[in-house]
């Protein structure tokens, strides 16, 4: 049993593709198809039902999958706790993350990370919350970093970082009310809004929120969804609407004083970004030692 052939077998799993799992090793479609075939034989069993459209593990590949993943983590320890002890630490981490972290805060962690790991590389790709959730749950992605949290007994959610919502209006805009004071709750309904899409972590947090004073978005005036939160903060530069958006997204804009910023009277829009896991799966040493470096990491 050879270590590319549980390689082959794990990222197959992974991928529930041939092809794409012999993108991420950087080999061909025959050579990983052989070293399945030659690692069912070696067992003495199928591994991988080829009969249906999609790739599926039979009961043993579902039984070996676990032994394949420890062995391969136990490898990858050993080379790291060796590298660690030598100051050679090397390797990719790939991250999926939603928006927010991602832009905001995401560029921060990952230049305190290399100052004690500077031979580490990143593989960054964003999703919105939902979508990494869902990678994680369907066994493509093992862990991510989301904005928001969605419920289910295999994962585990790690807070790293506090987080704040704030309304944003056009920095010309005439209002009744200071921009000192916390503007009443039902002045939203007069104003034309600009909001994420779906899926959103920031959507949903306010959809919450909201929800629970009794109001839903269909109350609201909203003129446009967007997925970027740059078109958004632009859109209300140019007096096109307003919207909530996360604090450390519009520092720059509030400090030039293209926007100004208002607080919600009795409306809580504190949150959380979390490290989040499939509590199943295992996490490479790297990787368990950018989510320890995360932990204790301070903006």
């Amino acid at each position: 049993m050879e270590f590319n052939q549980l390689e082959s077998f794990v990222r197959v799993v992974k991928h529930k593709s041939f092809s794409l799992a012999a993108k991420e090793l950087y080999t061909t479609q025959p050579t990983i198809s052989n070293n399945i075939k030659n690692l069912e034989k070696e067992l003495n069993t199928t591994l991988l039902d080829r009969t249906s459209k999609t790739i599926n593990l039979t009961d043993s590949g579902k039984l070996f999958y676990k032994f394949a993943v420890e062995m391969i983590n136990t490898r990858d320890k050993a080379k790291f706790t060796i590298s660690e002890h030598d100051n050679k630490v090397e390797g990719v981490i790939e991250i999926c993350a939603s928006s927010i972290p991602e832009e905001y805060v995401l560029p921060y962690i990952i230049k305190d990370f290399l100052k004690i790991y500077p031979k580490v590389s990143f593989s960054v790709t964003h999703k919105n919350s939902k979508n990494v959730i869902d990678d994680i749950l369907e066994g493509r992605l093992n862990y991510g970093i989301v904005g928001a949290k969605y419920y289910s007994e295999l994962l585990e959610y790690i807070d790293f970082y506090e987080d704040e919502l704030i309304l944003c209006l056009p920095a010309g805009s005439k209002c009744l009310w200071s921009e000192n004071e916390h503007m009443d709750i039902k002045k939203l309904f007069s104003e034309k809004f600009i909001f994420r899409k779906p899926g959103s972590g920031t959507r949903r947090l306010i959809e919450q929120r909201l929800s629970e004073k009794g109001i839903s978005l269909d109350d609201l005036n909203i003129i446009s969804y967007i997925d970027s939160n740059e078109m958004i903060k632009k859109m209300i530069e140019l007096g096109l609407g307003i919207s909530f958006i996360s604090k450390i997204a519009v520092k720059n804009e509030i400090d030039l004083k293209l926007v100004k910023t208002m607080q919600i009277k009795d409306l809580d829009l504190k949150r959380s970004f979390y490290f989040v896991r499939n509590k199943n799966r295992t996490l490479s040493p790297l990787v368990e030692a950018f989510k320890k470096f995360l932990i204790s990491w301070k903006y």
